[in-house]
């Protein structure tokens, strides 16, 4: 493979850097990290995504195993069902302190009452959202609720493609060892208490999210030796 692209001339880090180049992403991306490292005075930089969606079971659990040690056979009617459930999540960098919200969709009318849950939780100065370039997210219903009613709020959208700008996508990870791992929920209020206990559970713990790679911990000596030669007379 390396050899056809050789021949036919395709170099890849070339693209790539021609890529950031002509679609303006290097100067969203620089954005992005000047908001994390170095945000406004004043300002509050929020991180918001959608996880799910998260669906309960829809069957009920198996009964187990018989009293001469054979599995029950039981039949599984399942589907996906009405119930889906999205949560919503907002990760604020300078304390790392998370708000979520369960709903049912990912519409332009949900997504307004969970930005004023977060406007509602930081009350001075302006909010930056940095967020996907979600329909809701950007729809004119979003857009004309932000600019007559709420103008503290920001959107900052990052790129198509890169979901590694957004710090959110790093709770959710924590966020669904605690929340959601191996378990399996009967209903849409099982996954909302769920949620608001793991939120609960990571609050509790919270630090502030540092953009970029720590610097590598500097290797400390414990024992000095000095060996010296001695020469052997004749």
């Amino acid at each position: 493979m390396r050899r056809i692209l050789l021949a036919e001339g395709v170099r890849w880090r070339r693209t790539l850097v021609d890529a950031l180049e002509r679609y303006g992403l290097r100067g969203k991306r620089t954005r992005i990290a000047e908001l994390y490292t170095s945000p406004p005075d004043g300002a509050t930089v929020v991180c918001a995504d959608e996880l799910g969606p998260v669906i309960p079971r829809t069957f009920p659990p198996a009964p187990g195993w018989s009293p001469d040690g054979h599995r029950i056979k039981n039949e599984i009617d399942y589907s996906r069902g009405p119930e889906k459930t999205w949560v919503y999540g907002a990760l604020r960098i300078r304390d790392g302190q998370e708000l979520t919200m369960t709903a049912t969709s990912r519409n332009s009318v949900l997504y307004q009452q969970f930005l004023q849950l977060v406007e509602d939780a930081n009350p001075a100065g302006d909010i930056y959202v940095i967020t996907d370039n979600l329909s809701s997210h950007n729809s004119v219903s979003t857009r004309t609720w932000l600019d007559e009613d709420h103008p503290r709020i920001r959107h900052v959208f990052i790129p198509v493609g890169a979901c590694w700008l957004n710090l959110q996508e790093g709770w959710w990870r924590t966020f669904r060892k605690t929340a959601l791992a191996g378990r399996s929920f009967g209903d849409r209020d099982h996954i909302t208490h769920a949620t608001e206990v793991a939120t609960a559970q990571l609050n509790a713990r919270a630090r502030t999210w540092i953009w970029g790679r720590p610097a590598p911990p500097t290797r400390r000596l414990r024992r000095r030796y000095l060996y010296t030669l001695r020469g052997t007379q004749h």
